[in-house]
């Protein structure tokens, strides 16, 4: 009896047709990642001929209280953004799937967000919490509470952050997990409403379960995304002040173009993809589980 489960081997016609594309990633993701590799372990700047000093770059960033400073803010962004987004983007898209009125215009009002552009969100956002003309800051003055004092106070300064990354980022979740919400078929929450169901219970049993790879893919991308973090804080703070409010891309940015090291910003470009995948392996794991493990032969 033949192995119905037997690989049929690629046909090279359809090799040579997916090859332009694996050339093309190749020179576009694996080449440059290379050459960074190779560039983390040489000394080099403008003008000088690269030598060659082993992990002496690593060992000088990992040394840097600087560098320890802006990994902490941005684990520290990253989960705030991540996980706020998250159950933003969940509730708004649960909201949206039980049926509104206007929902052309809601769902423009949502979106909105991603369509502006992150420099024209900063300085809005600066206009709106100044604190002198700042319409929220006048608005949190009249409620009696704190302005945030984004430019002196750099707790004050990465909660803003924070905050704007969530609103620019936003319609990026909900869009996944809204469209995942609509896929799920309307008979399972009819069958559960026969079973006597409460609504809260539908959300566990029947929502939540099947929403799961969507969440596992959006909080994925939006790991990467967050810990590449860099134009909220450089047009926001610039890391300021004393540098209190440095991410790693920030960080990443100083030591390559104000102080010209790239030996040593090359190698914090390694370590920031090593933190994210550390950060990130969790959701990497469940993903797999959950969509491709079931599938292996």
């Amino acid at each position: 009896m033949r192995d119905s489960t037997r690989r049929v081997p690629t046909p090279w016609p359809a090799i040579a047709l997916i090859s332009p594309v694996h050339f093309l990633i190749g020179a576009i993701i694996f080449v440059p990642a290379l050459y960074v590799a190779w560039l983390s372990l040489t000394q080099s700047s403008f003008g000088q001929q690269p030598v060659f000093v082993g992990f002496e770059n690593y060992a000088q960033v990992l040394g840097d209280p600087y560098f320890w400073r802006a990994l902490g803010n941005t684990v520290l962004v990253v989960l705030i953004v991540v996980h706020l987004e998250l159950l933003l983007g969940l509730g708004v898209a649960l909201l949206f799937a039980s049926g509104l009125r206007a929902m052309p215009l809601l769902l423009a009002a949502v979106l909105a967000p991603y369509a502006v552009s992150e420099v024209s969100a900063v300085v809005m956002w600066r206009y709106l919490f100044d604190l002198d003309i700042g319409y929220v800051s006048q608005a949190l003055a009249w409620l009696g509470l704190p302005a945030l004092e984004w430019a002196i106070n750099p707790t004050h300064g990465l909660i803003l952050v924070a905050l704007l990354s969530i609103w620019l980022h936003l319609p990026f979740t909900f869009v996944i997990l809204y469209a995942a919400r609509l896929a799920i078929p309307r008979e399972l929450y009819e069958a559960a409403e026969v079973d006597g169901a409460t609504p809260l219970q539908q959300f566990r049993r029947v929502t939540l379960p099947l929403l799961v790879p969507a969440i596992l893919i959006a909080v994925l991308f939006r790991y990467i995304f967050a810990f590449r973090l860099f134009s909220e804080v450089w047009l926001l703070t610039g890391g300021g002040p004393a540098r209190q409010t440095e991410v790693l891309a920030v960080y990443l940015y100083l030591e390559a173009f104000r102080y010209n090291a790239f030996g040593e910003a090359a190698a914090t470009g390694w370590l920031l993809v090593l933190a994210s995948l550390i950060l990130a392996l969790w959701y990497l794991r469940r993903l797999y589980k959950d969509m491709f493990a079931t599938y292996a032969p």
